[in-house]
């Protein structure tokens, strides 16, 4: 069984370091021309299934990566709600003081009206346990696709990548990330990590 995590293409919010956890922005020109660029050169293998984010970002990125792949929408796998701070950048928050104490502490410190670091976790975890977890057992299924954002991309690697780091370790470019490969039963951490998309040279 192979879990493929890929970070949603490139917005103009992203490209503004706005703060857009459940904010729902769809992808730039660039992101969507970033998208086209790399995928006839590099191995985004094709899945049983895309289990993907609700966020536009997210439904577009599978529409170019996977058109014809079989998905399935999960809140659980959104980013983390950024509450009062959602569309706004460090300039506009930098002299918030509760803005520069989660910057120091962003696992203890939680966005006025967003979602804590706990409530993340969770949220992540359950879609994880509801939603990816049965697969195991469906022996029609050998390759899944979430398609979600850099929190949970960096959650779930923290959790069950093959090299035990912390989650702020791991990072993930858009329209990129990693396949976690399990042998046998889902048990604990994947027995081997892989980049995705799989960059194979172009003269083979």
């Amino acid at each position: 069984m192979a879990v493929t995590l890929i970070r949603h293409g490139l917005t103009k919010a992203n490209q503004e370091k706005r703060y857009i956890g459940h904010s729902d922005h769809s992808l730039c020109e660039k992101g969507k021309t970033e998208l086209l660029d790399l995928k006839p050169y590099h191995g985004y293998l094709k899945p049983d299934l895309v289990l993907t984010s609700d966020r536009r970002r997210c439904l577009e990125t599978v529409e170019i990566l996977y058109p014809d792949v079989h998905i399935k929408i999960c809140e659980e796998f959104r980013e983390l709600n950024f509450g009062d701070w959602e569309n706004k950048t460090y300039a506009d928050l930098c002299k918030d003081p509760t803005y520069q104490k989660w910057l120091n502490q962003p696992k203890e410190v939680c966005p006025p009206n967003g979602e804590d670091f706990t409530e993340f976790k969770k949220r992540v975890s359950l879609g994880w346990e509801h939603k990816v977890v049965p697969l195991f057992k469906n022996i029609e299924i050998n390759h899944v696709v979430i398609l979600t954002h850099g929190g949970p991309i960096r959650y779930l690697l923290s959790q069950f990548a093959q090299e035990k780091r912390d989650f702020w370790e791991w990072n993930a470019r858009h329209g990129q990330g990693y396949t976690l490969n399990w042998e046998g039963g889902m048990e604990g951490r994947c027995t081997l990590l892989q980049a995705a998309p799989l960059m194979e040279k172009q003269n083979g």
